[in-house]
């Protein structure tokens, strides 16, 4: 039997088209040892990444490609004249050729993600489109075929004469030479017989090879309605509508060698000269090392840890009044693991846009995630929370035995967020710094709407199914049948039409079905960002986002951070700004007491509504029975106050107040497990467990930490025979190290990284102290922050009846665009919350009442305010 490897396959990121998982597809081929595959996604690159990753797992070697969409010219965004059937409106303008081009090697995957890059920034018109010119300038490196009966040549031969196609097919052939192939298909359509027969001769005259090819869209024949399915939703159609677009046939699935063999009897060398395609094809690996965007040194430094060790030591001068031999030498230990892991250029980029934002105005979070850790962070100014103050580990951030990107995700006020962004942007250039693509899948409620509604299903029936699925992260169809009886026994209802939506969205589970944006994630590359990932562009965004998700950027190499915006830091800026001037006293956060009695007394009275992470009834009621008498309890219950480990705080509370005794796993680690009366809380504790009681390094107990998270069986039983051996040393039985690094690994599950929680409990005290020292203002910077919300807004003002604070109403000579605390304590509403009153309109009287004085009648305010400003409503 000749051999074959498919050389155009579309995957599920050929969205609402593909129905392919592709790790499904790639173990059919593993299966069927097929020796390479290929992925052929409609106009984009974004499953690639993934698809390289889990081809060379099952040691088939991957061929990236893209079938294109191809114009006579991507700047002109009209339709193409003259192919095929234009009556129907609603594709017009959307028509272009397909194109399948493959990477033969590095340089052909780099010009491939220039060519989908362009489609995007260059040529998008309903899809991303690219023309014969870009390709001519990209081609090096790429094979091309010509493609399915959408390519421009099959395109030529059916609406078109054969002089004029054979002149078209000439003109990829000159450019492509012996690496460009015809592509034969056979899915039992008559245009492709026709077309096939003129390709052949094309093959004769010219001397070119051809090459069987099925143009598979999903990995079963069975899964033929399921992508129906999707095509239905991808163009608003109805499943019966008997004009609707759909594909002749259910041939269009990932054949084994077997079937193509049959489908290609006659001409066994279509198959071989698959294998000759194969054969050109380079290994590629897309995992790259680390690639830091370049720092530029200020004038006297020669190089970026030079620079870094000159901030830390002037910094440390203004972080403590004494330094001592601790500081100086965690310092010094965590300047020698920057400098040999080579990040000492990620320091210097991440406080250099974090001191750009405080001199922007932009108020910046004191520390976010494991960054917190870090002493070095803290003197140069990314963090403002002292590691040593809070018994913060450094190697849960950087670790010194596993070289990783480490983490720095800076939370911004949500209003000067984008600031901070657009310096970055004009720092490095517009093509170095991108957001990060999202994609959403079918999950079980929306496959049963989204099938549903194609189907036909009444909204009733549909809205009854979909409210039998519980509403929990990551829900499953399986583990929804396991646990609601009345939903798997949907699946063989007498309803014909309840059955099969059932069924047909349980096969479209996790299918992708759109792209978004990362809320968050912001990319800065070394250079051009098209030389290393391929990029699109988004109307909901004026930078580049990438086309690879999050996870698979730092594989990539790439530097990923989150820029995140908080609005309660914004909360406090507001409050502080109303606080000086109705006090005149400028309060600085950072110096505030951290056993202020009025504080305290708000957390345990439960007075926590618009304190950052105590809101929500559960902790309030967890803070009244706490009682709260220092920041520790704060960072303990902030970690706490999640699934898993909140069952953990009934006990926390009983053993801080005498009610439960305090029993340590093992006498070594009282000191580490005091503060939290002996429940092990959070991740580093783990971590120094390991250290204390089997010698682990902090580094390596990092490691055991992530194997403990992964739950890989092997590698645990590695870990903890390396963990009683170490133990053994310190004279501890094995019978007392087994216990121990059974209660590590069942925390491990859920603990909660200390330095987050200390930064965010930190953040809630600032919040809690402003709202118990100085109400009226605290009150009206919160308010002042969610006046989009008619709920949110009533919500706050209850809790300042509650504090006997008087609110005032909307007064045209009084309000403000925000609500606003007078000097006698009291509220005054705001303009911008009364419903009806733009933008336009607040801006517009605040702005002519500063310039010429309060207004003295209705008849006033009309004649000295732009009518155009004010609507009837306002």
């Amino acid at each position: 039997m000749p051999d074959f490897c498919h050389l155009h396959c579309h995957t599920q990121y050929s969205l609402l088209d593909g129905a392919a998982d592709i790790s499904s597809l790639i173990s059919k081929a593993a299966k069927d040892e097929m020796k390479a595959i290929s992925i052929t996604d409609h106009g984009n690159m974004f499953g690639v990444f993934q698809f390289v990753k889990e081809a060379h797992k099952k040691n088939i070697l991957p061929v990236v490609g893209c079938e294109f969409y191809v114009v006579p010219d991507r700047h002109k965004k009209e339709l193409i004249a003259g192919f095929g059937n234009d009556e129907d409106q609603t594709t017009r303008g959307k028509k272009a050729f397909h194109q399948v081009l493959l990477a033969k090697n590095e340089t052909g995957y780099k010009n491939l993600m220039k060519l989908c890059s362009l489609g995007f920034t260059d040529g998008y018109y309903y899809n991303p489109r690219v023309d014969f010119e870009l390709i001519r300038e990209y081609h090096q490196g790429i094979i091309a075929t010509t493609c399915c009966l959408a390519g421009i040549v099959p395109q030529h031969i059916l609406y078109k004469s054969e002089d004029e196609a054979e002149k078209v097919f000439k003109q990829w052939l000159d450019l492509f030479g012996e690496d460009y192939y015809i592509e034969l298909q056979r899915h039992g359509i008559p245009e492709q017989e026709k077309v096939n027969h003129l390709l052949m001769r094309f093959a004769r005259k010219f001397n070119v090879k051809i090459i069987a090819t099925n143009d598979s869209h999903y990995v079963n024949q069975e899964d033929a309605e399921a992508q129906d399915i999707l095509l239905c939703l991808q163009t608003n159609k109805a499943f019966d509508d008997p004009n609707r677009m759909r594909f002749s046939n259910n041939e269009f699935f990932f054949k084994t060698k077997a079937q193509i063999e049959e489908r290609f009897f006659d001409i066994p060398e279509a198959l071989d000269n698959t294998m000759e395609v194969i054969s050109k094809i380079e290994h590629l690996d897309l995992k790259k090392n680390i690639l830091l965007p370049f720092f530029p040194l200020p004038a006297g430094f020669s190089s970026n840890l030079e620079y870094l060790e000159h901030l830390t030591w002037q910094g440390v001068k203004q972080r403590y009044e004494v330094i001592t031999p601790e500081i100086n030498e965690r310092l010094q230990y965590e300047l020698r693991v920057i400098d040999k892991t080579g990040f000492a250029g990620y320091f210097l980029i991440v406080q250099d846009f974090i001191n750009a934002a405080r001199t922007l105005g932009v108020w910046v979070g004191p520390g976010r995630g494991s960054a917190a850790g870090s002493a070095v962070a803290y003197c140069i100014g990314i963090t403002n929370v002292d590691p040593l103050k809070y018994n913060l580990l450094f190697e849960r951030f950087l670790n010194p035995e596993r070289v990783s990107m480490p983490d720095m995700d800076i939370d911004f006020d949500d209003a000067g967020r984008q600031r901070v962004i657009d310096y970055v942007v004009n720092k490095y250039g517009q093509n170095q710094v991108a957001q990060i693509i999202t994609f959403g899948t079918m999950g079980p409620k929306t496959g049963v709407r989204d099938v549903a509604r194609v189907l036909g299903l009444p909204l009733a029936e549909s809205n009854r199914i979909a409210k039998l699925i519980p509403e929990f992260p990551g829900m499953s169809f399986e583990r929804a049948f396991a646990e609601v009886k009345e939903l798997a026994e949907l699946r063989n209802s007498p309803d014909p039409l309840i059955k099969k939506t059932i069924r047909i969205a349980e096969t479209l589970e996790g299918c992708t079905r759109h792209h978004g944006i990362h809320a968050a994630g912001v990319i800065i590359a070394p250079s051009d960002i098209r030389d290393h990932i391929p990029v699109i562009s988004s109307k909901d965004s004026t930078l580049l986002v990438t086309q690879y998700e999050g996870k698979l950027i730092e594989a990539a190499g790439l530097l990923k951070m989150d820029f995140l915006g908080l609005k309660t830091l914004s909360i406090l800026r507001d409050a502080l700004e109303n606080i000086k001037i109705n006090h005149n006293i400028e309060i600085d956060l950072d110096k505030i007491s951290y056993d202020d009695n009025k504080t305290f007394e708000l957390f345990q009275h439960g007075d926590t509504i618009g304190i950052f992470q105590f809101e929500s009834p559960g902790m309030r009621k967890y803070m009244r029975e706490l009682k709260p008498t220092h920041i520790e309890d704060l960072i303990a219950m902030n970690a706490l106050y999640r699934p898993g480990p909140m069952n953990h705080i009934p006990e926390y509370i009983d053993r801080k107040h005498g009610r439960k005794k305090i029993i340590y796993p093992h006498p070594l680690l009282e000191e580490v497990l005091k503060p939290t009366y002996g429940i092990m809380v959070y991740q580093e504790q783990i971590m120094q467990a390991a250290q204390i009681m089997a010698g682990f390094t902090l580094g390596s107990a990092d490691l055991l930490r992530r194997a403990m998270g992964k739950k890989d069986m092997k590698e645990m039983q590695t870990q903890r025979a390396t963990f009683v051996e170490g133990a053994k040393k310190k004279d501890i039985d094995d019978k007392a190290a087994e216990e121990v690094f059974t209660l590590m690994e069942k925390f491990a599950k859920y603990g909660f990284n200390r330095s987050h929680s200390a930064g965010y409990a930190v953040i809630a005290y600032q919040t809690a102290y402003l709202k118990a020292n100085y109400t009226p203002e605290f009150m009206a910077a919160t308010l002042s922050n969610y006046l989009g919300s008619t709920e949110d807004t009533q919500y706050y003002l209850n809790e300042t009846k509650r504090f006997n604070i008087k609110t005032l109403g909307p007064d045209i000579n009084e309000s403000d665009i925000r609500f606003v605390a007078n000097k006698k304590g009291e509220i005054r509403f705001s303009l911008s919350a009364i419903k009806g009153m733009g933008e336009a309109a607040v801006n517009a009287i605040i702005s002519e009442r500063s310039t010429n004085g309060t207004f003295k009648n209705l008849f006033d305010l009309t004649k000295r305010v732009n009518s155009r400003m004010l609507s009837k409503k306002a």
